[in-house]
């Protein structure tokens, strides 16, 4: 099974990179146990999904295929299906035959889930339920989304130039309490005869006291610092949330905590994103302030996640959402699907060479002013999505130096 995983050791080839070329050490979250490196084979789940998501799947397959060749690891692939393309073929948006592929795989890789088809649904029959009950099922808690402006996509950022340069954050989100799964939920109607909705905001300590544990060693391994962000001043939850991070600071003398209501942080995101380091915060924010920080960036479809619980597969996808309106175009940007493919190396398997390999490819590709239509620029060429693949296997395949294309 899965790897143990490898929380983080960075090394990175610049100051802005720090979620490239990481070493591994002291994990936090043990997974099953790690295959010996004599073996060296895995079987992963690839779950394409709708939208783009069947092409991003493809070219982050191939670069593992080559990348993995070149390393001397196998694969066993397992393809799914799942989100909208599983209610169509099955009636549910995550068929039994899927979750247990990706229970028993070392890892899964997912494209997206959604489209305007399936918009009209019941919720239980929406495609993103799909991704909700696979995080449940999966047990992972742990959302790490890095947003880091590249040097070379700079001028993409929507932001000015000296706000954007060197921005290098990662929001660890909580992925699987909170808002959306807390209970009591639902509709009722009230006492004029109204009908309203309902949802709860609960967390538990050992559900906070686990993510903000992720959260230090993360910052303990970057720069040293930690913005634990809450709304403290007007939610319960959150008034626990602050207890306990503060709590388990003491354990991390060495990691400077500071707190910020949610509102001041998204403001902040936009006026000085350079002030963070690392972003600890509960699943409604992460999920938002997670969103915000990736443009900083230029382009949602440079950014991978990873998610990652105590034991078992993690999960590892790009944040950009299915793309209806260019799928099946060849526009998609695979960057981030790649990308997500090499935190899978790191975090799932913890085999860094190959994942260094990738993400080395990936600066070299930029470099050689290869761009998909989110990203173009004057001056560099553009190209879609199934060409940019060839591109990146090229880079993997001539293995650039660390440090080298930057």
């Amino acid at each position: 099974m899965a790897a143990s995983l490898q929380l983080l050791q960075f090394k990175p080839l610049k100051p802005s990179f720090s979620f490239f070329s990481r070493r591994s050490v002291s994990p936090i979250c043990s997974a099953a146990p790690t295959p010996s490196k004599s073996q060296r084979s895995y079987t992963i789940t690839l779950l394409p999904g709708d939208g783009i998501g069947p092409e991003v799947i493809s070219v982050a397959k191939d670069v593992l295929l080559l990348a993995g060749h070149l390393e001397g690891i196998k694969y066993e692939f397992r393809e799914r299906l799942i989100g909208g393309a599983a209610l169509d073929a099955t009636g549910v948006p995550l068929p039994d035959e899927t979750l247990s592929a990706a229970k028993q795989s070392d890892a899964v890789l997912l494209g997206a889930v959604g489209g305007y088809k399936w918009d009209n649904n019941d919720k239980h029959l929406k495609p993103e339920t799909a991704l909700l009950g696979l995080r449940q099922e999966l047990k992972v808690f742990a959302n790490l989304r890095p947003a880091s402006v590249f040097p070379q996509l700079v001028d993409a950022s929507t932001l000015k130039r000296a706000v954007a340069e060197g921005v290098d954050l990662m929001v660890v989100r909580e992925l699987t309490g909170g808002i959306y799964f807390g209970k009591p939920r639902g509709f009722d109607t009230n006492e004029d005869g109204e009908e309203f909705g309902f949802n709860t905001e609960i967390y538990a300590e050992h559900e906070i006291d686990r993510i903000a544990h992720a959260a230090f060693k993360i910052a303990r391994k970057r720069r040293g610092k930690l913005c634990s962000v809450d709304k403290a001043n007007v939610l319960e939850a959150s008034i626990l949330w602050r207890r306990r991070v503060s709590a388990i600071a003491q354990e991390y003398p060495d990691v400077e905590l500071s707190h910020m209501y949610v509102d001041n942080a998204a403001m902040q995101l936009i006026r000085n994103p350079k002030q963070f380091d690392t972003i600890v915060t509960n699943n409604i924010f992460g999920d938002i302030l997670s969103d915000e920080a990736s443009m900083i960036t230029g382009s949602i479809g440079m950014l991978p996640s990873a998610s990652l619980g105590a034991s078992g597969p993690g999960l590892f996808e790009p944040i950009h959402g299915s793309a209806p309106d260019i799928a099946g175009q060849d526009k998609a940007n695979p960057f981030a699907t790649v990308l997500s493919a090499a935190m899978l190396l790191r975090y799932g398997l913890d085999e860094e060479k190959a994942a260094q390999r990738i993400e080395n490819a990936v600066l070299d590709t930029l470099n050689k002013g290869f761009r998909t239509g989110d990203i173009y620029s004057t001056g560099t060429k553009l190209v879609g999505c199934k060409q940019l693949g060839e591109e990146i296997m090229k880079s993997v395949e001539s293995n650039v130096p660390s440090g080298a294309t930057v």
